[in-house]
C-alpha cells in the first residue's frame, strides 16, 4: 500500500486541463439562443428520443454528455423522453441492423408530427466500417427519412447541439 501511495504522490494528476472560461460563456450565449430560436419555431420545448439502432455506443456516451452539468440541456428546455409518442426528434445512432429496421420504422411512425431525424455518427450517416451486409441496412436513411446528417466517429456533443439545431431550423 505505501509504494503505491508514494507512486501515486510521485506521479501527480495526469489529466487534460481544463477548458478556457470563455469557450463555455460562448457556449452558454449559444444554448440560451437556440433555446430561444427553438420556444419561437416549435412554441414549447423540444422532446428527444434516441434510438440505438446497432451502434458501438461511442455516440450514445457523447449523447450522454448532452445531459451533463457542462452542456445541460434540460436547463435550455430540451428533454429526452422514453417513448417516440412524445418525442418531437428521433435522434437515430449506428448502422441500422436488420434486426432493428422494423422497430425504428415503427419509432419514425409513432412520434408526432412535423417529426423529425437526425442521424448521429459515421455509422449512421453512410453505415461507417459495416456498410450494407447480411445483417445491415446502411444508414439510417435507407430505413426512415433523415432531415439532418451529424457526422463523426464520435461527433462531439457541440457537433450533435449543431445538428439539432439544424434539424428545427428545417
Amino acid at each position: 500500500m505505501i509504494p503505491m501511495l508514494r507512486r501515486i504522490l510521485r506521479t501527480g494528476i495526469v489529466s487534460e486541463p481544463p477548458p478556457a472560461p470563455a469557450g463555455e460563456r460562448e457556449m452558454a450565449r449559444e444554448m440560451s439562443r437556440m433555446s430561444d430560436e427553438i420556444l419561437r419555431i416549435l412554441g414549447r420545448a423540444l422532446t428527444i428520443r434516441a434510438v440505438d439502432a446497432g451502434s458501438c455506443n461511442g455516440c450514445e456516451l457523447e449523447i450522454h454528455a448532452l445531459n451533463n452539468p457542462c452542456t445541460n440541456l434540460e436547463g435550455y428546455g430540451i428533454k429526452f423522453v422514453a417513448s417516440p409518442r412524445h418525442a418531437d426528434l428521433l435522434l437515430v445512432t449506428g448502422p441500422v441492423t436488420k434486426n432493428m429496421a422494423h422497430a425504428l420504422k415503427v419509432a419514425y411512425d409513432c412520434t408526432s408530427d412535423p417529426k423529425l431525424v437526425v442521424a448521429v455518427g459515421d455509422c449512421g450517416c453512410t453505415g461507417g466500417v459495416f456498410g450494407e451486409s447480411y445483417a445491415s441496412c446502411g444508414a439510417v436513411e435507407n430505413v426512415i427519412p433523415v432531415d439532418v446528417r451529424v457526422p463523426g466517429c464520435p461527433p462531439t456533443p457541440q457537433a450533435l447541439l449543431a445538428g439539432i439545431l439544424a434539424a428545427v431550423r428545417r
